[in-house]
């Protein structure tokens, strides 16, 4: 009976952990990654039910006579120009970068994937045509005409700034994923599937994507991490969201004026910090996250 324990206890051991207990096994080898998640975990959480309990009407209302208010009182954070309140601003203006940044993320990476993994198994003509539409899109002036589509589209709102942004930043992902499934598709274990009759989309979706779990999780991490930063960049130009939506990037765009940017640090600093910290969590768990999808490729 005791040999029986054992030897189950030595099999238990000898197979490999898979999904979830793998990535928590990754996350326990990394304190930093796990500190990283914590700190983004509690940031999303006061973000998203912050800005449930917060009027947003209430926060935008201009008030002449609290301008560039001070930190404390009625006003934690301070005000800016406008005698608004800072704190509200940055919690509103938080939850609407990171939605932004992960809807731009997603629909961006189930275009960019899928296109990649089809071109590049079927191959040919179908291929060449993809690809020359992809390098036609990519020697585009990409940022100008967004920012010329943010400018002439009427009933502008966050959700047509996320589909202008979708509809042009698929194509590098659609190459990348095209070239890596190009790889793929002359490896043994795709003929093995054709020859057993494996449908196209069995093969392209259940077979091939999983090997490459590594490159998605990946790729998504930077560029959920570079999406919010684009978002910022052109709100704080004044070419992303409505002025009547608080963002990271308006409260950021008041430090162009160099009075703001001097004397009044309140307005532009905690927006500045709460974008740097959350980059660092997001870059830190993308990091575990591909160490444990490289492992489980390396176990099969």
């Amino acid at each position: 009976m005791d040999k029986n324990v054992e030897s189950t206890e030595i099999i238990a051991e000898a197979i490999p952990p898979m999904g979830f207990r793998m990535i928590a096994r990754e996350f326990k080898k990394d304190r930093l990654a796990i500190f990283s998640l914590i700190v983004l975990v509690i940031i999303l959480l006061t973000v998203f039910i912050g800005a449930i309990v917060v009027d947003q009407d209430k926060v935008m209302t201009v008030s002449i006579l609290d301008k560039y208010a001070e930190p404390g009182g009625n006003f934690i954070l301070g005000a800016d120009e406008g005698g608004r309140d800072v704190l509200g601003q940055l919690i509103i203006g938080a939850r609407n970068s990171v939605v932004i940044g992960f809807a731009i993320t997603i629909i961006t990476s189930i275009i960019g994937v899928s296109i990649g993994i089809v071109s590049g198994y079927y191959g040919g003509v179908f291929d060449n045509v993809v690809m020359r539409i992809v390098d036609f899109i990519m020697i585009l002036p990409i940022l100008m005409i967004i920012i010329v589509f943010v400018t002439v589209i009427p009933h502008y709102s966050v959700w047509s700034f996320v589909w202008i942004m979708s509809a042009f930043y698929w194509v590098a992902k659609a190459r990348l994923f095209r070239s890596k499934t190009l790889s793929e598709g002359r490896k043994d274990y795709v003929s093995a599937s054709k020859t057993l009759g494996s449908s196209d989309f069995k093969i392209m979706f259940r077979e091939i994507m999983p090997n490459l779990s590594s490159l998605i999780i990946t790729n998504l991490t930077i560029n959920f991490a570079a999406n919010i930063g684009i978002e910022t960049t052109l709100t704080f130009l004044g070419f992303g969201l409505p002025t009547s939506v608080p963002s990271l990037g308006t409260l950021i765009g008041y430090a162009s004026n160099g009075d703001v940017l001097a004397n009044k640090t309140w307005i532009w600093v905690p927006a500045s910090l709460l974008i740097l910290v959350m980059m660092l969590c997001i870059n830190y768990i993308g990091q575990a996250f591909k160490r444990s999808a490289d492992a489980r490729q390396r176990l099969g």
